[in-house]
């Protein structure tokens, strides 16, 4: 690498660690206020909750890093033009072209790092966080009272694996209108378990029931009939919507190889499910936005350059957050099937690649 590039890379690199920073601190006061803050609020212990805010770094670290990338080229690259370094270069008989160098350079080195930081540590880090949720639930039953319309973000499973239902959630975490059904393959259900009203016992993988009635079946007809004021039941596992009734499209945090074996199943099928088609070009769209988003931001500083403007601190956070913007629109878009799958997941990437190669081409005739 020849020195102008690795003064340009030393102009860039700083300031992206910078906003890699910057952006980090931003999505973790938005989790701060929208999930952590109430857990808080609702007695949750604060090491857990602590051990959740942690496990949210390493998804907003890949989200940040190619909005980063783009925000420091603009900056670094808008302070040499300002101080008529890039002129200096161009009249030294430096090609503008080899601006590109050392920032794609910078955009792959980002891009791999992305991906690797989606494939092992956000893939790890959604299977603990739902451990942590689950403690968080049995440390104080409470919490569930935090959204009573997100009931249906709750799961509960009991010792023999079979899923537990739950209509509502009342205040202080009561769980209301319980449903335990034992199925068998193929058959009618064997045994249906009703509750009026249940509680998981603080501190306990114990839920308590209230007001039920249990009914067994043979050949689809009821056989015995039992009612009863209380009884409890061993619950193995507890995951719980902490994110105010907004679903994440859970697709996307599998492993690569099984969210592709999943896609295939459903090509064979010949199933719809834009949705989980969504994530998975996600996997490899969002990674590949560092390389847009560079390339688009060195097309923008040789185009202000020419026109004898310059970029300043504010037009790079506007184009940081429409990038953003543009990328949550298609990212919905595409997991309810307004678009299809691969222009949701690659749109706000193709439109950023578009703009910079009409910011080139004007440029050009300058």
């Amino acid at each position: 690498m020849k020195r102008f590039e690795r003064y340009v890379l030393s102009e860039v690199v700083p300031l992206l660690l910078a906003a890699v920073s910057a952006l980090l601190v931003l999505l973790t006061l938005k989790a701060l206020e929208t999930v952590l803050a109430p857990l808080l609020a609702k007695g949750a212990a604060p090491l857990l909750v602590a051990r959740l805010l942690a496990l949210n770094v390493p998804e907003a670290l890949a989200l940040a890093l190619p909005l980063a990338l783009m925000f420091a080229t603009l900056l670094g690259l808008s302070r040499l033009s300002a101080d008529s370094e890039i002129k200096a270069a161009l009249a030294s008989g430096v090609p503008g072209t080899r601006l590109f160098q050392p920032v794609l350079l910078l955009g792959t080195v980002t891009m791999l790092l992305a991906f690797a930081i989606n494939e092992v540590l956000v893939t790890r880090a959604r299977v603990e966080s739902r451990t942590v949720q689950r403690e968080i639930v049995m440390d104080n039953p409470r919490v569930l009272g935090l959204d009573r319309s997100a009931s249906q973000g709750l799961v509960l499973r009991d010792a023999l694996n079979r899923a537990i239902s739950v209509g509502s959630i009342g205040p202080g975490g009561e769980l209301l209108n319980l449903r335990i059904v034992t199925m068998q393959p193929g058959l009618p259900p064997r045994e249906v378990i009703t509750a009026k009203s249940g509680t998981l016992m603080a501190g306990s993988n114990v839920l308590e029931l209230r007001g039920g009635q249990r009914i067994s079946y043979q050949d689809a007809r009821p056989v015995t009939v039992l009612t009863f004021e209380r009884g409890t039941l061993p619950v193995q596992d507890v995951q719980a919507n902490f994110a105010g009734g907004k679903e994440k499209n859970e697709s996307f945090y599998l492993p690569l190889p099984e969210l592709l074996a999943r896609v295939g199943s459903y090509q064979q099928s010949g199933l719809k499910a834009p949705g989980d088609y969504t994530a998975l070009y996600r996997k490899f769209a969002e990674p590949l936005a560092a390389l847009a988003l560079s390339f688009f931001a060195v097309c923008l500083a040789l185009f202000t350059f020419r026109s004898g403007h310059n970029l300043g601190l504010v037009w790079a956070l506007l184009l940081s957050f429409a990038y953003y913007a543009t990328w949550s629109v298609f990212k919905v878009m595409g997991e309810n099937g307004a678009v299809p799958p691969l222009l949701a997941a690659f749109g706000a990437d193709l439109i950023a690649v578009l703009a910079g190669l009409a910011l080139l081409w004007l440029a050009g005739r300058r």
